[in-house]
């Protein structure tokens, strides 16, 4: 009878270790399936305002930064992962007067000027967001280029199309659709 409450005990240890070294996972787990939900209220008033599904503006923010705002190898900022030439151009297109590259360090102004790009794009390409999603990623320029390669070669362009793989990542859309329905 002495060996049951030893075995239960030793059980107990190694099912406590287990959860506390599974803990950090579960919480990431977490924070994960919840992200859409920190921002939630300025990405649907900038849905709103700038006429986007507020799970695309999210999406993106997911693709982008998985919502940990930090600044790029390449040097892009925010939530939204804002370069500082399209934020000039940006700002300047938008009226934006005392716009300052730093202000992309705070969660609505790079939201609503990731919304505003978002909105530029889908103008920019009829309403395809693929090309806008990729244009946003990968460069408008680049977007335009291919798209003039894949005309002059009379194929269609794709997704298969695009040269560099982090260009347009759509696995994160369905994920926050949910989120926001």
């Amino acid at each position: 009878m002495r060996r049951f409450p030893a075995r239960s005990a030793a059980l107990l240890v190694v099912l406590v270790t287990i959860g506390a070294l599974a803990l950090p996972a579960v919480k990431r787990i977490v924070r994960d399936l919840t992200l859409p939900l920190a921002y939630q209220s300025v990405i649907r008033q900038q849905a709103r305002e700038k006429h986007l599904d507020p799970a695309l503006i999210a999406a993106v923010i997911y693709a982008e930064t998985k919502f940990d705002a930090r600044t790029s190898p390449t040097g892009a900022l925010g939530l939204m992962q804002i370069e500082p030439a399209t934020a000039e151009f940006l700002a300047h297109r938008s009226g934006g007067t005392g716009f300052r590259i730093t202000d992309l360090a705070e969660p609505q102004i790079n939201i609503r000027y990731g919304a505003y790009y978002l909105r530029y794009l889908l103008d920019q390409y009829d309403g395809d967001e693929t090309l806008a999603l990729a244009a946003y990623n990968g460069g408008q320029t680049n977007v335009d280029n291919w798209l003039t390669r894949a005309h002059a070669a009379g194929v269609r362009f794709t997704i298969a199309s695009i040269p560099f793989p982090g260009s347009l990542n759509t696995a994160a859309l369905p994920f926050v659709r949910k989120s926001f329905a």
